[in-house]
């Protein structure tokens, strides 16, 4: 029998919620991170000027809330990204996500979105505990 039970995860090596959210949520096998953003868990200030670096911190923040879950980035299924200005970030974020996941990729969703001063914002979908 699959246990369903939902179970929050918070970890200080990344940025905490700026609401009523958990950083992650594991239900059976599966990790769901909140979207994060580019914000440095320690000076709790936006780090990057252009959006490579911007989604190099937002992925160094999803994958601490990944470990903190007992996964890892290697075990991402599902991305979904959302771009400040997709039209002209795009190449600078698709370049920086390349550093972060090797072949298969995850499947991806990029979106234009309004993100109140950042360029990027990311969340995931994880499978817990495949190890390596």
């Amino acid at each position: 029998m699959t246990d369903h039970k939902k179970v929050g995860i918070h970890t200080d090596q990344a940025p905490p919620p700026r609401g009523a959210y958990s950083q992650a949520v594991v239900v059976g096998d599966l990790v769901y991170t909140a979207g994060f953003g580019p914000v440095d868990p320690v000076t709790r200030a936006i780090a990057g000027a252009d959006v490579a670096e911007q989604t190099r911190q937002t992925l160094r923040n999803v994958a601490a809330a990944l470990v903190a879950a007992g996964s890892h980035l290697r075990d991402v299924v599902k991305v979904t990204a959302h771009l400040a200005d997709i039209d002209n970030d795009w190449d600078g974020f698709d370049t920086a996500y390349r550093e972060f996941f090797d072949e298969p990729r995850p499947a991806r969703t990029t979106a234009g979105s309004s993100l109140g001063g950042i360029l990027v914002e990311i969340d995931v979908v994880a499978v817990k505990g495949s190890g390596g």
